[in-house]
């Protein structure tokens, strides 16, 4: 099995960190096929970015898919999903949607922590297309500062665990997501400081994906997610209007 993994943001060291990261849970038959997005931003923090960086994902796929078995978008938030899912016949997860459904199998109320006040709007909206508002305990933001997003986990690690450990206590949060692509494999790091569950959403996107290939669905053929009808495309990239035009 063959897993395209497509990182929306332009950071190449995420890219890398995720792989690595992800090796340690893969089944032994599935291969991860990692890229980074070749135009965008650093990493993705708003609506405005993100909308950006779906535009980027779809064009990345429509690239990238044949040979491969399903699709996971490495970005919470998870820029392009529906649209994909529209638009292309595979198998297709992301993070912040895989975390949330994961965090919920494994408690009735989950909080999320992440590393950036400018992430809540967007992770809010997550939650509320997800239908989980009720669900949501709260969303938590070190009051501090990070140099750079490649070392943030490290810099912020003792500040993400005590508000992991916060929400717990005062929350009352049964399950904790370790939110955004930076903090991706500090959830196995950190487990034995927090007493409940901790969600890493590339973890969730991965198994999801995997489980999703196994099952053999077949490809929506009418409902929410049937392929939109051919339509002639104007200046986008090659594979996309290829797609977009059933050649």
């Amino acid at each position: 099995m063959r897993i395209l993994l497509i990182n929306p943001n332009t950071t190449r060291a995420m890219t890398e960190r995720m792989n690595d990261s992800a090796q340690a849970a893969l089944a032994p038959d599935v291969e991860l096929v990692a890229l980074t997005a070749e135009q965008g931003v650093p990493y993705i923090a708003s609506r405005a970015e993100a909308l950006v960086a779906g535009t980027t994902t779809l064009e990345m796929i429509a690239r990238h898919q044949h040979g491969m078995d399903a699709v996971v978008i490495a970005a919470f938030g998870d820029p392009g999903l529906i649209a994909a899912r529209e638009l292309f016949d595979l198998p297709i997860t992301a993070m912040a949607e895989a975390a949330l459904l994961t965090a919920c199998m494994l408690g009735p109320r989950f909080s999320i922590v992440t590393f950036s006040r400018a992430l809540v709007p967007w992770y809010e909206d997550s939650v509320a297309a997800a239908g989980l508002d009720a669900r949501c305990a709260s969303i938590r933001v070190p009051d501090v500062g990070f140099n750079s997003v490649n070392d943030v986990q490290h810099e912020l690690e003792d500040h993400l665990v005590a508000l992991a450990r916060r929400t717990v206590e005062e929350d009352k949060a049964d399950v904790v997501i370790l939110a955004g692509a930076p903090l991706t494999g500090l959830a196995a790091r950190i487990a034995d400081r927090v007493p409940v569950p901790l969600v890493d959403p590339l973890d969730a996107a991965i198994g999801q994906a995997t489980l999703l290939a196994r099952l053999r669905t077949r490809p929506a053929g009418a409902g929410r997610f049937a392929r939109p009808g051919a339509k002639p495309a104007i200046g986008l990239p090659p594979a996309l209007a290829a797609w977009i035009e059933h050649r």
